[in-house]
């Protein structure tokens, strides 16, 4: 499995939220290139960035220093937020990132995603779909969380026919950030659905057991985020765990 290591940029520094939500945010580091570097140098192969402003923003704001980052060499990056049209993934991909997450416009506009991963290759974009539950059933939350989608999870899946997409990023708002473990029993559902995906869990990894618990359900990655920089367990530990 894949730990992705998450940097979540805000204003150009490093932080992270709680429950998805805005005005819940801890600043970790002012420097990301510095702690890019500290993820390689404990031997992690991938890095998760997040473009925070560009999605509350609903387009690109920090794709230069995404580049910056990307352009370091040290890991391969996973990295998206306020991505809405072909010239934002193609510049992100451009600017040396390997892979393009795409949020919003995954459920909102399938059709557009679709002809993406048939332009860019489905190896290089990771649909990500961050959910809400709902009573039970999970909603997808759009725009940088701030709206419910009019569809399920579930339907929003059925729009991306096996074989049209290959990364799948799903985030249970209701966990991140808040180190109460990753909800496996969602991310199982997915992964015996959609065995045609690669499934990143996300939202709520607090310990090396979260993540053994998400490989064990068939999960391909697993994104990190405030445990790693609350020190609960280190990226060398999770990777000697996963692999």
């Amino acid at each position: 499995m894949i730990l992705y290591p998450a940097i979540d940029l805000r204003a150009g520094v490093c932080v992270r939220l709680m429950h998805g939500r805005f005005d819940q945010v801890t600043e970790y580091d002012t420097d990301p290139v510095a702690r890019l570097a500290t993820f390689a140098q404990a031997g992690a192969d991938w890095a998760h960035i997040v473009d925070l402003d560009g999605a509350e923003a609903g387009r690109a704001a920090q794709h230069a220093l995404i580049g910056t980052l990307a352009r370091a060499g040290t890991v391969s990056i996973q990295s998206g937020g306020g991505v809405r049209s072909a010239d934002d993934v193609a510049a992100l991909l451009d600017a040396g990132v390997s892979r393009v997450v795409v949020g919003s416009l995954a459920v909102s506009q399938p059709d557009t995603v679709l002809a993406w991963l048939d332009r860019f290759g489905a190896d290089r974009i990771t649909l990500a779909i961050d959910v809400k539950a709902d009573g039970d059933r999970y909603v997808p939350a759009l725009k940088g969380w701030t709206e419910a989608a009019s569809v399920d999870l579930w339907a929003a899946l059925d729009r991306y026919p096996a074989g049209s997409a290959r990364h799948l990023l799903v985030t249970d708002v209701g966990r991140d950030g808040a180190l109460t473990g990753p909800n496996l029993d969602l991310l199982r559902s997915i992964v015996e659905r959609r065995p045609d995906l690669k499934v990143q869990a996300s939202g709520g990894v607090s310990s090396v057991a979260d993540l053994t618990a998400a490989k064990a359900i068939g999960c391909d990655g697993a994104i990190v985020g405030r445990a790693l920089y609350e020190g609960r367990f280190t990226v060398a530990e999770a990777i000697t765990a996963v692999r």
